[in-house]
């Protein structure tokens, strides 16, 4: 099993601060996947370098005693240059679907699914919400940016069976808009 985690409440939006770290509900919402997160043999961590991630991981991190490692592939999908206003256009992205993708986005998720691929099994992955839904998407032959609202801390499964993955249940939905 693979587990995907969507990161914890941040403690600013990205239409304020390009790096946020958690708010006091994001670091409650960290310890309580931990916590569910525990009871699963996972052997490896790999951790979105943005700080919400980072923090999201230490609660489960300290209590799996495992080292976290820092994955570039599994960050938050880039900003194209040249705009203005990334909420602007992240909402509308987000409403669309994947052949409307910039270059530098197009890449990015290239190099997300890619990724997938040499994630080994019994793996915790702490990402971000597009993230999760290209890989969602991917598994199962959807076009859309967005094919569900993973709820901060949200716990996405994937299952390797003969070298196939799957999704085998997607994370709890958010009950508020994602931006």
């Amino acid at each position: 099993m693979i587990y995907f985690v969507r990161h914890g409440e941040a403690e600013a939006g990205w239409g304020t601060a390009p790096d946020p770290g958690l708010s006091a509900l994001g670091l409650r919402q960290a310890e309580a996947v931990a916590q569910q997160l525990g009871q699963q043999p996972v052997n490896q961590i790999l951790v979105s370098p943005m700080r919400r991630c980072q923090e999201t991981s230490r609660p489960f991190a300290t209590e799996s005693g495992l080292k976290v490692a820092t994955e570039p592939a599994v960050s938050e999908i880039p900003t194209p240059e040249g705009l203005d206003d990334r909420v602007v256009w992240l909402r509308g992205f987000m409403a669309g679907t994947w052949d409307a993708a910039p270059a530098v986005v197009a890449d990015w998720r290239d190099t997300l699914i890619g990724k997938l691929a040499s994630i080994e099994d019994q793996t915790v992955v702490f990402s971000h919400f597009i993230a999760i839904n290209t890989i969602v998407g991917h598994l199962t032959g959807s076009d859309l940016v967005t094919s569900f609202t993973p709820g901060h801390c949200s716990v996405t499964k994937l299952e390797r069976e003969n070298d196939v993955l799957r999704v085998v249940e997607t994370g709890s939905e958010a009950a508020t808009k994602v931006l």
